[in-house]
């Protein structure tokens, strides 16, 4: 709980306002509470369900109550996550734009499977950049584990099937592979997906097992609108949310499920290789209206 409590300060300071003891909720007028959830990027749909349960309740309990209970039944429930063991190589296909966190997420996921026993490889497939899988390559060496990238210009597509193809003679359990960071306006690099999935699928049928998209928390709901972009172009399987400990605007995380209908599997409280956790509806909204903090303007 303690590190949800510190990576949520700057979203709790203002989304606290109104669950912060400091606050008699019971008093405070409901056009300001509305104010304050939208100004959190809380989804303007939910945002109003809660001012008309307010306003007209459905059931005797106080409004702190009702409030918390209906933002953690938004959330959905947060499968557990296992490697299947029935599937060797596992493939994991990692979507985002640029700077959302997908590679350090990759070696974060690579540092998990080696601490549950897990053979895993990552795959540095960024053939956009001059040197796009170099950082990756130095994550594999830190955390300890295989490595398969390609040179700048080089088939992307052909990077992921060359990993596959490795994993499965170096009798790897897991790959992760690391797409080019790209913006989801960009045509010809959307189109690029589609064709490693096919490529990895002509190695090993099935594959990409599953495909997680990496959200940059600080974008609040521009996060949403690129996430829903590339689930028509590859459908996604799950969602990672980055730099909570960075944003005010983590009511964002409200919408993914209405508006994806895919679970949130990890977040990332922090830069250590360790601090990818999964994903805890109770503990995020509890963190966020945590009685017992600071709700400091920053």
């Amino acid at each position: 709980m303690a590190g949800w409590l510190r990576a949520l300060r700057k979203t709790r300071s203002i989304i606290g306002q109104v669950f912060s003891s400091k606050t008699n909720l019971e008093e405070m007028e409901v056009e300001e509470i509305e104010e304050i959830l939208l100004r959190s990027d809380v989804p303007a749909r939910l945002t109003m369900n809660i001012v008309d349960e307010l306003e007209f309740p459905t059931r005797k309990a106080s409004r702190r109550e009702r409030l918390t209970d209906m933002l953690i039944k938004e959330l959905g429930e947060t499968p557990d996550f296992h490697w299947p063991a029935d599937k060797k190589p596992y493939v994991l296909m990692l979507l985002g734009i640029n700077g959302s966190g997908k590679t350090t997420t990759a070696a974060k996921l690579a540092k998990k499977a080696i601490r549950e026993g897990r053979k895993p490889m990552l795959c540095g497939s960024d053939t956009f950049r001059a040197a796009g899988s170099s950082q990756l390559k130095l994550w594999s060496e830190r955390v300890g584990c295989d490595f398969v990238g390609g040179e700048m210009g080089h088939d992307a597509a052909g990077v992921a099937y060359n990993a596959v193809e490795a994993a499965i003679e170096k009798n790897c359990d897991v790959v992760m592979v690391d797409t080019a960071g790209r913006m989801h306006t960009k045509t010809p690099l959307m189109d690029e997906l589609p064709k490693m999935c096919r490529s990895m699928n002509k190695r090993r049928e099935g594959a990409p097992d599953d495909v997680w998209m990496v959200l940059d928390a600080s974008l609040g709901q521009n996060a949403v609108i690129q996430a829903k972009q590339f689930n028509e172009v590859v459908p996604l399987t799950g969602i990672v949310v980055t730099k909570l400990d960075g944003s005010s605007k983590a009511g964002f995380l409200f919408s993914v499920k209405s508006e994806l209908n895919v679970p949130i599997l990890f977040t990332g409280l922090g830069e250590g290789e360790d601090d990818l956790v999964p994903f805890d509806p109770q503990a995020f909204v509890d963190a966020l209206f945590d009685e017992n903090s600071e709700t400091e303007e920053d």
